[in-house]
């Protein structure tokens, strides 16, 4: 890749994110246009100020991370697993967090491979505009979040906006679908916690109850209801099912 199509790619990664969060894609076009003086001068400074905005959006990669895509559903379920088990600290929060990431680059493939096809490579090769670009690579994007995201929390970001009610998803702005997502993701991850935490529960309460009809109320009922628990976990496959569980729950 020649030096004027990594300043393109520089250039466009900053910008598609920076103003998929804040600002609407006409605006920073609009920017970026003023930039192009045509000169080696102008390049130079176009590449700067896109380098400097890369750096800038950079800062911001773990939330978009974190928040926009698939993340927070599985680490949160994750999160329950092992609450659910009992053991801990165990598997540890680096192994949590690599296999969430794991998963999340699994859910997001096609998403991220659209956004390459019809956006980042057009552009590279100088087949469409900026403004294109932009509008290519947010839509793959705002459909995931659409598909998770529940029409009463929609509703509920829409009348805090203080917006006229929208008669199409293309109607209703990204800051107003990024929170919905996220409040929306929560609430899935609680629902499939709950349904984990509910077999071990159960062994808790039997394990519980026994020993105190037997007199042992000094025993800890945790040491002897977790053996018991890691044998379900291990014999019913639990790990396959929780992933296969979270892979498929996304639309």
């Amino acid at each position: 890749m020649n030096r004027s199509n990594t300043g393109r790619w520089l250039g466009l990664l900053a910008l598609s994110l920076g103003a998929f969060l804040l600002f609407p894609a006409k605006t920073v076009v609009a920017a970026g246009l003023t930039l192009d003086l045509g000169n080696t001068a102008g390049q130079q400074l176009t590449t700067s100020l896109q380098l400097f905005l890369l750096l800038t959006v950079l800062s911001i990669a773990p939330a978009i991370l974190v928040l926009m895509t698939s993340f927070t559903r599985i680490i949160v379920v994750l999160s329950f697993v092992r609450n659910a088990l009992g053991t801990q600290q165990l598997p540890p929060n680096q192994v949590l967090i690599g296999l969430s990431l794991i998963l999340t680059f699994f859910v997001m493939a096609p998403t991220w491979n659209e956004v390459n096809t019809k956006a980042l490579q057009p552009y590279l090769n100088s087949q469409i505009s900026q403004s294109e670009a932009l509008t290519q690579a947010e839509e793959p994007m705002r459909t995931f979040m659409f598909k998770q995201t529940r029409e009463k929390d929609l509703q509920l970001f829409v009348s805090l906006a203080k917006m006229d009610k929208p008669k199409t998803y293309r109607d209703i702005p990204t800051y107003v679908l990024i929170p919905s997502f996220i409040i929306s993701e929560l609430k899935t991850a609680f629902q499939m916690g709950f349904a984990v935490f509910i077999p071990f529960m159960v062994i808790d309460m039997i394990v519980s109850s026994t020993l105190m009809s037997m007199g042992m109320m000094m025993l800890p009922p945790m040491m002897i209801s977790l053996p018991f628990k890691l044998l379900l976990f291990v014999l019913a496959d639990g790990w396959h099912l929780v992933v296969q569980s979270l892979v498929t729950s996304f639309r």
